[in-house]
């Protein structure tokens, strides 16, 4: 493959899949805003019309916004590649530090102030306007601006050395780098599913052990009839931020722990409760967890293999818009491309994960089915659906392309089938 075959190449898969996602969205629009003046029959005596209405003109909003960011972005992505600001920033950069370990940690570095500025903007909209429009947002600004200072000085904290040692690898290590990087990768992985739980959530959120007793011991009662162990049960302050809902797993091994919003406490009984957490331990029970992490780090090695090739060639520099500095290590830019343009390459795969997460989920419904109450975790999930605004109504064409959980109507039917 030449420059310009590859150059062709990329424009060719990143409008198709431009043109794509604007023909979902424009689809996934009109379906919801022509169900939206009435409530689907099998909700119509749980979710009232103004809750339904609610619930169409935010998932409406918030895809527009998703469209807006779009088109923001192909010209980013553009500019950064075919356009020549990567060749810019490259060639600037280096006049400053010369080559070298300081020149490629400098191109990142760089690469991600700029796009973190243009990103700024949208996240602001998104918590300020829109979750504030729709009384979800109990964000303050200052939280907000305290939460950007303390996410970037972790992901420099963290980031910096990892990259300088993959870096290290990809200069010294032979032509089998990639697999050393992504051994290195893997143990990073594990590493954070670690710490997470106990060093990094703690610096943003409050984490209290559960003190309701009856709730507790239900909860208890459930794990020790499934077979799992937890190191505590936890509440989030999320009510800090969002007025959404939710409840998650993390760490591993010995380290497992449950967490729950403190919204979802509020506003679900202790048997809903029982029901979402049965769903949540399903997901554990039957290994999708490690079935994920496991399809994850396949890819991941797949494509840092590829990576290996296309580093050596100049026609994947060129055809992008880079000329190979001559004196200097390129394998910075090499790393920054691939993150560019993969993305480009891989959008059409994006139903397949919807797929594999959807039949999860069913799997999940129907343990939690077997072991709590399916009438429950219905309850919960309309209750869920109704106070996080989730439309009842996707398009069904969008829906599939993208959820990685089934339609309410669908989800509900399964359940009602499974008792």
């Amino acid at each position: 493959m030449n420059s310009v075959s590859f150059s062709v190449f990329f424009i060719g898969f990143l409008l198709i899949s431009v043109c794509l996602q604007f023909w979902l969205s424009a689809r996934h629009i009109r379906h919801i805003l022509c169900k939206r003046d009435s409530v689907p029959a099998q909700f119509a005596k749980k979710i009232s019309l103004a809750a339904h209405q609610k619930a169409a003109d935010y998932t409406v909003t918030k895809t527009k916004l998703g469209l807006l960011m779009l088109m923001l972005n192909v010209p980013v992505l553009l500019g950064f590649t075919l356009f020549g600001g990567l060749q810019w920033l490259s060639v600037t950069i280096a006049g400053i530090t010369g080559p070298g370990m300081l020149y490629q940690l400098s191109l990142f570095a760089a690469f991600a102030l700029i796009t973190g500025v243009l990103d700024l903007p949208f996240a602001y909209y998104s918590q300020f306007v829109v979750e504030e429009k729709f009384g979800f947002n109990k964000m303050t600004r200052s939280l907000f601006v305290r939460d950007l200072i303390k996410s970037s000085l972790l992901g420099a904290a963290i980031g910096a050395p990892l990259l300088w040692l993959v870096l290290t690898l990809m200069a010294s290590a032979g032509d089998l780098w990639w697999l050393y990087t992504w051994l290195v990768w893997t143990g990073f992985q594990f590493l954070m599913m670690l710490i997470y739980p106990t060093f990094i959530a703690p610096l943003f959120n409050r984490f209290t052990p559960l003190e309701d007793d009856s709730l507790r011991s239900r909860i208890e009662g459930l794990m020790a009839r499934v077979g799992f162990a937890s190191k505590g049960l936890f509440v989030m302050d999320g009510s800090k931020r969002s007025a959404h809902g939710n409840a998650y797993f993390s760490g591993f091994g010995a380290a497992k722990r449950i967490v729950f919003f403190d919204t979802l406490i509020e506003k679900l009984s202790p048997a809903e409760i029982e029901a979402v957490l049965a769903h949540e331990l399903g997901h554990f029970k039957l290994r999708h967890i490690v079935k994920r992490i496991s399809v994850m780090f396949v890819f991941s090695l797949g494509f840092l293999a590829l990576l290996g090739y296309l580093k050596q060639q100049v026609w994947f520099y060129t055809g992008l818009g880079v000329d190979p500095l001559l004196l200097a290590q390129n394998d910075a830019m090499a790393l920054l491309l691939f993150m560019l343009v993969l993305p480009v390459f891989t959008f059409l795969l994006s139903p397949l994960a919807a797929i594999s997460s959807r039949k999860h989920e069913f799997e999940a419904d129907a343990f939690a089915a077997k072991h709590a109450s399916a009438q429950d975790l219905i309850a919960a999930l309309v209750k869920m659906y109704d106070d996080n605004a989730s439309t009842l109504t996707p398009d069904p064409l969008h829906s599939a392309f993208y959820d990685s959980h089934p339609p309410a109507a669908i989800r509900i039917q399964h359940l009602l089938a499974a008792q």
